[in-house]
């Protein structure tokens, strides 16, 4: 899948996330990786970009972004 299909797919399934949350879970995720944090997937992680495959972990849902909750009132 491209970025922007990525990108809206976890939008559409997080409706309580914006694109500026995304874009802070995704650098936190990328440095994690970047740092030596084993990946999700099932990729070479030296066959990717970090940020591609972290944005594919958080749209796969294998990544649970905390702080981000959706409140009912």
């Amino acid at each position: 899948m491209k970025t922007e299909e990525l990108t809206a797919k976890i939008l559409r399934d997080n409706p309580h996330m914006d694109n500026y949350q995304l874009a802070i879970a995704l650098a936190k995720r990328t440095d994690e990786l970047l740092n030596g944090t084993l990946s999700k997937l099932n990729i070479d992680p030296k066959s990717i970009k970090a940020a591609d495959l972290a944005l594919m972990e958080i749209a796969e849902g294998l990544v649970k972004i905390k702080g981000f909750v959706d409140i009912e009132k």
